[in-house]
């Protein structure tokens, strides 16, 4: 239930996109509107996203760390789709899925699909080259899987704790230059056009 109601909201954030500008191709648009008439769930659709769009309204940094990890999900979730694909063998009546079974003719359909869409979306990962910002969400990661409780771990961040002070504090400084930067340039531009 949980896989249908994302790619529900997978299709329906696709085709927004679609609405505001023409990213998405005719061939994709039809290919997630097949793949829909396979993948709806029988639940309703409770009108939360799956990605959130909040991150979609700052900064042009932190939209393409989001939307790294947003393609990295899709990359992640139409392999998961494609490896629950029924082999070529039909299915059985003691099945767990509980979707309503599908020829192999159609499996072979809904296949070709969900690779046609993964491929669009490894495309786009690459030609945008969002592998800094990968980097960046996998060391997030390792930041998150850190041990609290081991010694060794407590002494060497107390180790590192000096030169990382330093580096973000000079990170606040110099965005603060900048802002005193831009000001004055403002100012300037204002006092030589009177």
């Amino acid at each position: 239930m949980a896989m249908r109601r994302t790619v529900v909201c997978l299709a329906l954030w696709l085709l927004i996109c679609q609405v505001r500008g023409s990213y998405i191709t005719l061939t994709m648009n039809k290919t997630i509107q097949n793949l829909l008439q396979r993948y709806t769930s029988q639940d309703n659709y409770n009108g939360r996203p799956v990605f959130s769009r909040e991150l979609l309204a700052g900064k042009a940094e932190t939209k393409m760390v989001f939307m790294s990890g947003v393609l990295e999900t899709y990359d992640k979730l139409i392999r998961h789709m494609l490896n629950q694909m029924p082999t070529s063998s039909p299915q059985t009546t003691g099945s767990e899925d509980t979707s309503a079974p599908i020829s192999t003719s159609t499996s072979s359909s809904v296949r070709e699909d969900l690779n046609y869409i993964l491929k669009m979306v490894q495309t786009l990962r690459r030609k945008h080259d969002y592998q800094e910002q990968e980097k960046l969400l996998q060391g997030l990661q390792n930041l998150k899987d850190i041990q609290m409780d081991n010694l060794v771990v407590q002494e060497k961040a107390l180790l590192e704790l000096p030169w990382l002070y330093e580096e973000a504090s000079s990170l606040l400084d110099n965005k603060m230059q900048r802002r005193r930067r831009r000001r004055r340039q403002a100012k300037r531009k204002t006092h030589t056009k009177a």
